[in-house]
């Protein structure tokens, strides 16, 4: 969990100064933080595939807010088909649910904290 949380902090350093899709792609420096924000993304995703392994599926159920099958889904894309990413969606990932996947990420390390 520790590492899906940094991943999120990464992304969420990189994106900061993104304010439009085409700022991804508008300059060489651009596309450096759509390519972090890529590996970052499918980090989270082979996280969340380990998670389910290990815990079992219940696990991330109980928090039903996240799709957890499109983080999933998101890393396959990203891994199989690199070169037709598409710099809005990514964008729209970054703007719209990586900060709350940080919230139930932050909950969940929080829970697990104060269970051991």
């Amino acid at each position: 969990m520790q590492q899906i949380n940094n991943a999120i902090d990464k992304i969420l350093y990189r994106f900061s100064p993104i304010k439009t899709a085409d700022d991804f792609l508008s300059s060489p420096e651009g596309m450096e933080k759509l390519d972090v924000i890529c590996m970052q993304l499918i980090a989270i995703g082979e996280s969340v595939k380990n998670i389910d392994k290990l815990a079992g599926k219940s696990f991330l159920s109980q928090h039903s807010s996240i799709d957890w099958k499109g983080i999933k889904g998101m890393r396959d894309i990203i891994t199989h088909h690199y070169f037709d990413i598409d710099a809005e969606a990514i964008s729209e990932v970054c703007s719209k649910h990586i900060p709350e996947l940080k919230k139930v990420i932050t909950n969940i390390l929080s829970d697990l904290i104060e269970e051991s």
